[in-house]
């Protein structure tokens, strides 16, 4: 009987807990949300009003506007991708040309590896 109480006491404690968590949960996620929604509908009105004012063309809608701009940067960028792939397609493994400057930097730190070395060994000599 006494272990039956505890077990009683201890699951209602427990719900207690859990459910205290899930409102407080509820709260913070609720208040969140508000905030996010504010922010971003307070951004987006800016962002309409940048694109009213300096970027739509005669006629055109905001909505219009923004949907050739997203064609204009998705066109410049796949041309950027394949002018950089024509520059790099000469080299053989498509190994960067600055590669050179890396293997220069590692000997110069292997040599000062080894020179730490070489200097640790003879100090203990004096």
């Amino acid at each position: 009987m006494a272990k039956s109480k505890l077990v009683q006491a201890n699951k209602k404690i427990a719900g207690a807990v859990v459910g205290g968590y899930k409102k407080v949960e509820e709260g913070v996620v609720g208040g969140y949300k508000k905030i996010e929604n504010g922010v971003v509908g307070a951004y987006r009105k800016v962002e309409d009003g940048f694109v009213d004012q300096f970027l739509t063309r005669e006629g055109e809608t905001v909505e219009d506007a923004k949907k050739r701009l997203h064609e204009e940067q998705d066109r410049r960028e796949s041309e950027a991708k394949e002018a950089a792939g024509k520059r790099f397609a000469g080299t053989p493994a498509g190994v960067h040309p600055g590669s050179d400057i890396g293997k220069t930097s590692l000997e110069r730190s292997r040599e000062t590896a080894r020179a730490s070395v070489e200097a640790s060994k003879n100090a203990g000599k004096h």
